[in-house]
Formats: structure tokens, sequence, C-alpha cells
């Protein structure tokens, strides 16, 4: 294991941050894999599968099995880990300018088009070589205005070169599910089946530019931008949401860092064998995931628990009138499955109060929560 710090600034004068990365492998071996938690510096259950994973694969590489290269960052947001409010942690946005840290990232396919254009020829390998090159560039002659944007960059620069790219997440409280682009998904999928995914939501665009689309769409895009040479697809990468901000135990943390140590024997970037289960959801558009929101404010009960298959017109949620005691249904309009809820149980009017897994699109726009 080689471990690394990234220094990046602070918004004080004298003040900084430390990234963390822990590498195993070769660096030059394929295929590499980039592993995340903590972008949400708020969200605990991809910190620990990360580091319990880098437990394992140190053990790995002790035993000679790292057939790959495989990065792994416990916890991507130094920033956000930092942040808290009267005594509660805020590690979603930067409270700096009330940014999203897991949005704004650069679409840099024209930039590395121009770059690389004039030098590409008809073998793929070659080519694909020849992207990643420019594409470090590319980042590497950025500089980010804030330090969050720094990070933003940092992050980029250590994801760029891999060919999958794993961000683990969470929800307020949720089943296992992912978000990723078409082009990923057949990579992805074995994933979504070691993990026990209940939704798998797929987009090309869903809006706001989040770390992961940032480096899969990079290579659908620059498909479109040089339509005349052949441009392999470079990185498969999905945002892995594991279950809620309180499912934090050594139990789940194994579990997850097992199956994500599994998908990296499948994909080859670690010695041995592995059976993958069947998929327990069918993939899904996005675009035909129900947001419920609140009608009106009060306190909030669910009628079924997440996970639970339901039909349009079924009551999912009720308000209580905390005045009047008059209860208000939310019910669904979109059949599937129940996958996500806030950990709140306070509505305000429009509050997000969970989401539907559907398989007919009927959304547009900004497909992601703010």
């Amino acid at each position: 294991m080689r471990e690394t710090t990234i220094t990046l600034p602070g918004f004080g004068p004298g003040t900084t941050h430390a990234l963390t990365v822990l590498a195993f492998g070769d660096p030059d071996a394929r295929p590499h894999v980039h592993v995340q938690g903590g972008l949400h510096a708020d969200e605990g259950p991809g910190m620990l599968a990360a580091r319990m994973l880098a437990d394992r694969l140190a053990e790995a590489e002790r035993e000679g099995r790292l057939t790959g290269c495989v990065t792994v960052v416990p916890a991507a947001n130094p920033i956000g880990l930092g942040q808290f409010v009267l005594g509660d942690h805020a590690g979603r946005f930067d409270l700096y300018d009330g940014r999203n840290f897991n949005r704004d990232y650069p679409d840099l396919a024209r930039e590395v088009a121009a770059r690389v254009g004039p030098s590409l020829g008809d073998d793929p390998e070659a080519n694909l070589r020849l992207i990643r090159s420019a594409l470090a560039a590319t980042v590497e002659a950025r500089k980010g205005p804030t330090p969050s944007d720094a990070l933003r960059l940092a992050l980029l620069r250590l994801a760029a070169g891999a060919d999958v790219v794993l961000d683990l997440h969470c929800d307020g409280e949720a089943e296992v599910h992912l978000y990723t682009c078409p082009a990923a998904l057949d990579r992805i999928l074995p994933l979504a089946a070691l993990t026990g995914c209940r939704a798998v939501l797929v987009a090309e665009v869903s809006g706001g530019n989040p770390f992961d689309e940032a480096l899969t769409r990079l290579w659908s895009d620059l498909g479109r931008e040089l339509p005349d040479h052949p441009v392999p697809h470079g990185c498969a990468s999905c945002t892995l949401e594991l279950r809620g901000r309180s499912d934090v135990s050594r139990e789940l943390g194994a579990r997850d860092a097992a199956a994500l140590f599994d998908y990296l024997v499948h994909m080859g970037a670690v010695a041995g064998d592995v059976t993958l289960p069947p998929l327990p959801c069918d993939p899904a558009p996005l675009a035909g995931s129900e947001a419920l929101t609140a009608p009106v404010p009060g306190l909030l009960s669910y009628a079924v628990a997440v996970g639970t298959e339901v039909s349009a017109g079924d009551v999912v949620a009720e308000i209580t009138d905390i005045g009047t005691g008059r209860v208000s249904a939310v019910r669904a309009t979109t059949s599937g499955v129940f996958y996500a809820r806030p950990a709140t149980r306070i509505a305000e009017v429009g509050k997000r109060l969970g989401k539907i897994a559907g398989a007919v699109p009927f959304r547009d726009g900004l497909l992601l929560s703010p």
C-alpha cells in the first residue's frame, strides 16, 4: 500500500485541508479502479466501507493477489468533515457558497477534444491512451478559485485515468441503490448484483454535473466530438448509495467492503474467482423516478417501509397538521420500488418525502435532488 497526502487550501489565512489517498498494486496496471467515500461528508456508510475495503486490499496485496491498480480515498471531503452548525454536521453543501460538494464538476470534453484531436488515428487502444494523457493535462491545467473547487479538481486528477470509478454515498433512509449512465451500465450491473441494489437509476444527463457523471459522460461526448476516429468508452462510473445515514456499523461496513472486493475480483483488479448473484432489479430510467413532495406542512409518518413495491394510488406517507389534527395522505403516482426517504419527520411544504423507481420516463430537466 502506498499512502499519499494531498494538501488543499483552506478558506482562512494559514489553513489547509488534507486528502489521504491509499493506492494498491502497480500504478501502471490495468484495470485501474478508483473508490471514494464521503464526498458528502455527513454520509458515513461509504467512508466505513471504503476504509474496510482498503484493509482487505492491503491483505490481498501482501498475498500477491493485486493484478490491477486500485486507489481508495476513504474520506473524499476533508472540507465538509470540518463543517458544523450549532453542533450538527453539515457535509453536503459548502457553507461558504452553498454549493453541493457533488455538483459543478467541469465539463472537459471540448477542451480534451481540441487538445487531442489532431493526434488520433485508427487504433482504438492508442486513442484511449492519447485521450487519457490529454485529459490528465487538461485537469492539471485547471485552477480552483475556491477550496471546494480545488477539492473537485484533486478528485478528478485521481480518478480521470481509471477504468472504473465508484463514488460511495448514502441517502436519509434507503435501500442500496445506484445511479449511472447508459454507456457504463454493462460494467456497473455486476456491482449492483453484488451489493443487492433495489434500484438502478440510469440517465445520460442527470443535471448539475455530479462527480461520477463528469467522468463517464466525458467519453460519450468525446465520441460525438471526434466522430472520425474510434474512441473507446474509457471510464465507467457510478454513484452507489449504501442505505441511510444511520446505517453505520462494522457489520454493514464489512458486508459492503466484501461486495466491493468481489467486484474488484470480477473486474480483474484482484486475482480470484467470484460468482455473480442474480440482479435484484431491472435498470430503470432516472427520468421515471418519482420524487414525492409534501403538499402541506406537519408531522410526517410513513405507511410503507423503504424497499416496498408500491402501485400508483397507494398511500406512501401521511402528514398530520399539529394544529387541527387533520391528516393528509401522500399517494404514489408511479408504480415501482420505494427506495429512499429522508431521515427527518417534520415536513415543510415542498419537502421531498421519498423516491419511487418507476419504469416509464416522465420527468426532464434536473433529475437529482439539490
